[in-house]
């Protein structure tokens, strides 16, 4: 217990789970993938078109995430998710340049 018997007050989860940490474009920010890292996560920023065009590991990471997240977006959502441009599957999709 804190002192003078105040509760501390914790914020829930890590950044990753509230928009302090998410990128409003799609997948997160810096913030978010370091709060990530810091519960033992290994995340790595999004692997556009162009930069996947200069490593092989690159390509084969996008590759890999968009075949992933395709058949999530087919399978585990709504209709109307799938159709909304500002779902956070959508966004994503268009950070790694999935089409």
């Amino acid at each position: 217990m804190a002192k003078g018997g105040a509760t501390p007050v914790y914020k829930s989860g890590g950044a990753w789970t509230r928009s302090e940490g998410k990128n409003p474009e799609g997948g997160l920010n810096a913030k978010g993938r370091a709060s990530l890292k810091a519960q033992g996560h290994d995340i790595k920023p999004p692997v556009s078109a162009k930069q996947a065009a200069k490593s092989d590991t690159a390509a084969s990471r996008r590759s890999s995430f968009c075949s992933r997240m395709n058949g999530m977006k087919a399978k585990l959502t709504s209709a109307e998710t799938a159709r909304d441009p500002d779902s956070r599957i959508n966004k994503s999709l268009r950070k790694w340049d999935c089409h």
